[in-house]
């Protein structure tokens, strides 16, 4: 058998990445120094892991010293990254607290995250900006701040993309540097912004830090303000990383209600920037601010999230309450919880501002596939759950950090059946699908339907495997919506779902298959479905 693919070149390009991401390393290093995490069981993990990403990452590009790439090596190239980065990733989570006690090597805390396949959980979900988790306890004081903001930083690393971050920075890679991110791109394509690619995937990169900055800057400054007063320099880093990658990782256990309802109005349009399109904000760089009003896809985003807001706070107001439908583990949780706490932070009938601010939160984070919460929406009344399911098929804009299936696509989809309506009447007009006064080429509309009908398919299948497991061999039941919801989060990237998966839950439960099953759909929906099937196909390395 023939190869037509040069694997080689693939291979050791990822080694080149994988070199790289030893150096994301100093941050949870110098984190855990200015925190006084010990050295041996805390800071030694993050060493170990840049050298097996060093060495690892050279013997992988001595296997083709010059790379040629042509696509069929970016889609492997793209798809092995996020596999291998993932699985270098999980070293911090099983090395953690590993000492050397009286002769032998122990922990000084068990930890969920010791086992291996939750490890490359937790690492697949960072690193794919998904969200879910499966670490037992979320706590800083149980977990080292090196560890935490590693968890955090993951998530930032791949929200905009580790590939175009390369591409970016990485001589080597600027020849093949359009097909790589096309392979990587969250969407249909990628909007070229310069002439080089280099430069584009700077400026998409520059775009993305600065606004992380900014996010960073004011949520510290409510701190300052006396309107955040847990919102230190270390929770606001840690949430300006995982906002803007539409992550949702939060060092917090009770995510960003922990915080007060100043945070959680100022983490609402960072979250509704991260899931617009980039090059949007390229273009406004530039002074054309006129983008955002004309471009079909942002005016659709925006008027979805308004009308799931609306809707969602209309149930809050007339009738939800916290103990309405909440579980007994939910109850339990907030016993001896200060009254006025509960009050300030739960929507109760008739409360105009906490109402709006919930249901804008919760249909802007599930919307974008950010993730975060304000509360245990799991404790919601039905039709307001529903909506937020409905938010799940949504996703962010193509060119953002958000996952899902893309407005865009949603768009291109209604505007195509509105034409096969019109060409019922009218059999012998001819009507091109329009988006942004532009026609659409005829294979872009079939490969638009060919991915949302993969991905629904994907969906309905996994969802079965994973009740089945659940039924037959795993410890606890699923009821078909925490199966579905659990399904949707992992494949469309969005992190929390209903139920036992929720916002306030786990992953912890499933059985190591289930969570391996789960692994390969953060990593399938995060590549957006076709670069890794694709590799399964005969047709890819013979023809």
């Amino acid at each position: 058998m023939k190869l037509r693919v040069n694997w080689r070149a693939s291979v050791s390009l990822v080694g080149t990445v994988l070199k790289y991401l030893a150096l994301t390393t100093v941050v949870p290093i110098l984190t855990g120094l200015a925190y006084g995490d010990a050295f041996v069981p805390y800071i030694l993990p993050f060493f170990v892991t840049a050298a097996l990403a060093v060495g690892l990452g050279t013997v992988m590009e001595r296997l083709d010293p010059d790379p040629d790439i042509g696509s069929r090596e970016g889609l492997l190239m793209v798809s092995l990254t996020w596999l291998v980065v993932s699985i270098v990733g999980i070293v911090p989570y099983v090395l953690e607290g590993l000492t050397y006690q009286n002769g032998e090597l122990v922990y000084l805390i068990e930890s969920t995250l010791h086992h291996p396949e939750n490890a490359l959980f937790e690492s697949m979900s960072g690193f794919t900006t998904t969200g879910a988790t499966v670490m037992g306890t979320i706590d800083p004081t149980y977990h080292s701040r090196g560890l935490m903001i590693w968890r955090q930083m993951t998530q930032w690393l791949g929200g905009m993309g580790i590939v175009v971050l390369a591409v970016a920075i990485l001589p080597e890679l600027s020849v093949g540097g359009a097909q790589l991110m096309d392979a990587e791109a969250p969407g249909p394509g990628i909007e070229k912004l310069t002439p080089r690619i280099t430069e584009t995937a700077r400026a998409l990169w520059v775009i993305y830090a600065g606004i992380t900055l900014l996010e960073i800057g004011l949520l510290y400054g409510l701190n300052l303000a006396g309107l955040a007063p847990n919102m230190g320099v270390y929770n606001a880093v840690s949430h300006g990383f995982t906002t803007m990658s539409t992550g949702g990782f939060s060092p917090e256990a009770r995510s960003i209600e922990a915080f007060s309802a100043a945070v959680q109005w100022l983490i609402v349009p960072f979250m509704v920037a991260a899931g617009t399109s980039f090059p949007l904000f390229w273009h406004a760089s530039k002074g054309d601010f006129d983008q955002f009003r004309t471009d079909a896809e942002f005016r659709v985003y925006a008027g979805i999230m308004g009308v799931l807001s609306a809707i969602i706070a209309g149930f809050l107001f007339v009738d939800v309450g916290l103990a309405d439908a909440a579980t007994e583990a939910t109850q339990a949780a907030y016993e001896g919880v200060d009254q006025d706490f509960l009050a300030h932070t739960f929507p109760i009938a008739g409360d105009v501002e906490a109402s709006l601010r919930h249901a804008t939160f919760q249909a802007v984070s599930l919307t974008t596939t950010t993730g975060y919460a304000t509360m245990d929406f799991t404790t919601w009344k039905g039709p307001a759950k529903f909506v937020l399911v409905f938010a799940m098929f949504v996703g962010g804009s193509a060119g953002s950090t958000g996952g899902g299936i893309k407005v865009v696509r949603w768009l291109v989809i209604l505007k195509s059946l509105r034409r096969e309506l019109f060409s019922t009447v009218h059999p012998k007009a001819v009507q091109p699908v329009r988006l942004g006064g532009r026609a659409l080429d005829e294979r872009a509309i079939r490969g638009i339907y060919a991915f949302t009908l993969l991905y629904m398919v994907i969906f309905f299948v996994a969802t079965l495997l994973l009740a089945a497991d659940a039924a037959f061999v795993g410890p606890h039941s699923l009821t078909v919506i925490e199966a579905m919801t659990a399904v949707a989060a992992t494949l469309g990237n969005i992190g929390p779902g209903l139920g036992t998966v929720g916002p306030m839950g786990s992953y912890i439960d499933f059985t190591w298959e289930a969570k391996l099953f789960m692994v390969a759909l953060m990593w399938v929906g995060r590549l957006e479905i076709f670069p890794v099937l694709v590799l399964l196909t005969r047709a890819y390395w013979q023809s």
